[in-house]
């Protein structure tokens, strides 16, 4: 069993920030390669490729030994897949309504949450309530807002902090990428009936195919295996930091490469969530013990 490396050891720690950096600029581009698909096979459709390619890469470099699974083991992994599969589908459907840059910025809560849980100073209330009015600003409720688009990226949220935990417990208890490749692998097959479905309704063109596959990849497969790493080297907590870039790194994917623009407040609104996460984390690590 690999034991992750303290957050003092600074060889691990900068291997894993520059895996996080990594992870995050390949999965915000891959959700935006893969939102171009959504006006042809829709959100399942997407989301569907999306599991069934990152299925295939996982399981060929992961390499499971299924008989070899314990009880304990299968535990963590089971609850991955069903994670795996509910995050990237709710994603996907909060962009196709609100956007990419504003439904990233949401689902970042999730890992802001693991920081403020692992907080035990007031620092951390305060944190959270700066994310809570970066929130309400970003969102600006109105009559016109999309509140089931801004569910669903809060769903998104839940399911990240769980990823984050889950696949830091799937590390410890299995070597190399095998439970993370068997995860993918079922999360791939619960879409295989809604998959078929969606994709006969929406006859998909190879553009669309293409787009949702590279999200397979960018979006599932290679973020999947650097965080596993990462988590390795840095404990959940201390992944937040990093995690605090994607709000930032989705709005600039989203405008270079959708043309997505967000207005002044909006930025600021996000500038406001990384701040709490960044003081939050910084704060925490700080903590004796931690």
């Amino acid at each position: 069993m690999t034991t992750p490396a303290p957050i003092t050891d600074n060889g691990g720690r900068y291997a894993g920030i520059a895996m996080m950096l990594g992870s995050g600029l390949s999965n915000q581009v891959g959700a935006a390669i893969g939102s171009l698909a959504l006006p042809v096979i829709g959100p399942a459709g997407v989301v569907a490729v999306r599991q069934w390619v990152a299925a295939v890469a996982l399981l060929l470099v992961g390499r499971p030994r299924l008989r070899s699974f314990s009880w304990r083991q299968w535990q963590p992994v089971l609850l991955l897949a069903a994670v795996f599969a509910t995050m990237n589908l709710s994603l996907y459907s909060a962009i196709d309504r609100i956007g990419l840059g504003l439904a990233v910025t949401l689902e970042f809560l999730g890992p802001l949450a693991v920081a403020l849980a692992a907080s035990r100073r007031l620092v951390g209330l305060g944190c959270a309530v700066v994310a809570a009015a970066g929130v309400v600003a970003l969102t600006r409720p109105q009559p016109t807002t999309d509140y089931l688009g801004i569910s669903l990226a809060l769903l998104a949220a839940v399911c990240w902090a769980s990823y984050i935990l889950l696949n830091r417990s799937v590390g410890r208890r299995l070597p190399g990428a095998e439970g993370t490749a068997v995860a993918a692998g079922l999360s791939g097959l619960l879409f295989v009936p809604i998959g078929i479905v969606v994709l006969v309704q929406n006859p998909p063109t190879q553009a669309a195919l293409g787009c949702a596959a590279a999200a397979g990849i960018l979006s599932s497969a290679l973020p999947f295996l650097i965080d596993m790493l990462a988590l390795r080297r840095v404990p959940a907590h201390f992944f937040g930091i990093f995690m605090s870039i994607n709000p930032v790194l989705a709005a600039t994917v989203g405008l270079v490469f959708l043309g997505q623009t967000l207005q002044a407040g909006e930025w600021l609104s996000i500038a406001a969530i990384v701040t709490a996460n960044i003081v939050s984390v910084i704060t925490t690590s700080r903590q004796p013990g931690v």
